[in-house]
Parts: C-alpha cells; sequence; structure tokens
C-alpha cells in the first residue's frame, strides 16, 4: 500500500467498449428472432375445405369394414394354401379381439377366456373362442374348418355393440 488513505475510482470503460457490447447483443437477438421466425412451421392459408370430424357411427362403420377385410384376406390366404388352417384361426383371433379392443376399448388382446366371460363380453366373442379358435389353435388335433371360424369372425364383428 502507498500509505494514502484516499480511494480510487474504478477504471471507466470508454464509448467504444460500450457501443460494441449493445451491438454484440443486437446482433445476437436479431439472430434469434431470425432463427424462430425461419424454422417455425408456416401456416398457409388454404382455399380447401376441411372435413368435418367423422361421427361415432360412422367411426365404428368404417372399423367395422375394415375388420370384415382382415377377415376376409385371411380366408382368401387359407384357401390359396398361404397358410394353414391352425394359423387362419390364430388370425381370425387377433382380428375379433383387435376389433373389440378398438370398438369398445376392452382390453381382448390380452385377455383370457375365462376373463373374457367372468367380464360378460358380447356372447358372440366368448362362442367364437371357445368353439373355434381356441381348439383349433391349442388342441393337438387337426384344426376345425377355418370357414367355419371365418363366419365366427364376421358374426363377432357384424353383432358387436
Amino acid at each position: 500500500m502507498s500509505g494514502a488513505d484516499e480511494l480510487y475510482p474504478p477504471g471507466q470503460y470508454g464509448w467504444g467498449w460500450m457501443l460494441l457490447a449493445f451491438g454484440v447483443l443486437a446482433l445476437l437477438i436479431l439472430v434469434a428472432w431470425l432463427v424462430l421466425l425461419l424454422t417455425r412451421e408456416k401456416r398457409e392459408r388454404s382455399t380447401e375445405t376441411v372435413d368435418p370430424p367423422m361421427s361415432l357411427a360412422e367411426v365404428r362403420l368404417a372399423l367395422r369394414e375394415e375388420n370384415m377385410r382382415s377377415i376376409q384376406q385371411i380366408e382368401d390366404d387359407y384357401r390359396s394354401g398361404a397358410i394353414d388352417a391352425r394359423r387362419a384361426h390364430l388370425e381370425y383371433s387377433r382380428v375379433v379381439r383387435r376389433f373389440v379392443n378398438e370398438y369398445s376399448g376392452l382390453e381382448a388382446p390380452v385377455l383370457a377366456l375365462d376373463d373374457l366371460v367372468r367380464l360378460g363380453v358380447h356372447p358372440s366373442l366368448v362362442e367364437a373362442m371357445q368353439r373355434s379358435y381356441y381348439p383349433s389353435i391349442f388342441r393337438r388335433a387337426e384344426p376345425l374348418d377355418p370357414f367355419v371360424g371365418a363366419a365366427a369372425a364376421r358374426q363377432v364383428v357384424q353383432s358387436w355393440h
């Protein structure tokens, strides 16, 4: 220390440094604004009309039609020899369980037959599972006629409420 009790003020920055700092700050704000402007999704006004959302009845009808096509495709695959009878019954089971899940929200794809019976689901599903799909999928003997399984699948899709 110099022995003097005087305080010296801190060094002052020149005006040039302040202008440089404000310039850099303004440049950063401009770059951020440009990035936001150029990367955000542009909403173009379309002259096309937007289709109104489908009603619940229309959705259910479309769901039925889609699953009926799936059942027909499985039947056609069996008829052409692309899949065997056991595989056809397995596919029918998957289709009707997925249909029930999508139609009603019931988690049929992960429920066992006993669970479906306990929940009191529509009889057409329980009947199809008991009479066609379970015996054809799980027993060692020859599977049942896949055309009977297709008819049972169609019954489930048509009669589900």
